[in-house]
């Protein structure tokens, strides 16, 4: 599988990994992280230039997301107005979704990308939950240049090692995410509580 990653990538450079991630962030089964690790390894071995792999790498992310986040916000609207009635969700609770997602979830749009099958699900609530797409855009690009930069540079560095860091990634990778989901979650609850504590303060 990695070799065919591999000759996609030499053949057709950015390009390639432009559309790999396009389909990947979208939901569907291409190991995204271990595509990134590679196109950071043939860039260290000078078969791809630098510049085009990291704007085709953040462009691809963000596209792929945006898909996630236009389905959401078509599919699961109008999931909530046909059947919200039998699922017991009033259509009012979208306004109290959004809320949600204004104060802590769209966080999870930029740190979701860590976690392996996360970062695609919190574009889809966040476009059933009918967030502004310019909110959205805000968190989830970041998210989608952060993530996409780190595993390219892990990649340049690993080198030869590369193989070996991306199974690990994918055997592991799910769980470190959670943890550092959750982590970064609580981290954002207590700096909110603390400045509501201190606007309190006499």
């Amino acid at each position: 599988m990695s070799q065919t990653f591999i000759d996609a990538l030499t053949a057709h450079g950015s390009l390639a990994l432009f559309g790999l991630l396009v389909l990947g962030i979208a939901g569907l089964p291409v190991p995204d992280e271990t595509l990134l690790i590679i196109a950071g390894v043939l860039i260290g071995r000078s078969r791809l230039h630098a510049g085009p792999t990291y704007v085709a790498a953040m462009l691809g992310s963000a596209a792929g997301i945006t898909i996630s986040y236009l389905l959401g916000r078509a599919a699961g609207l109008i999931v909530i107005q046909r059947h919200g009635h039998r699922l017991r969700v009033p259509t009012d609770s979208i306004e109290n979704v959004r809320a949600v997602f204004r104060r802590a979830g769209k966080w999870s749009l930029t740190f979701g990308y860590f976690v392996p099958g996360i970062r695609h699900l919190t574009a889809l609530v966040a476009g059933a939950a009918n967030l502004e797409f310019g909110l959205f855009a805000t968190f989830a690009y970041a998210g989608a240049a952060v993530w996409s930069m780190t595993f390219i540079t892990l990649g340049l560095y690993l080198g030869d090692r590369w193989e070996i860091a991306a199974h690990e990634i994918e055997r592991h990778g799910r769980v470190a995410g959670i943890v550092v989901l959750l982590m970064g979650a609580a981290a954002l609850a207590w700096m909110t509580r603390r400045r509501g504590t201190s606007r309190r303060s006499p």
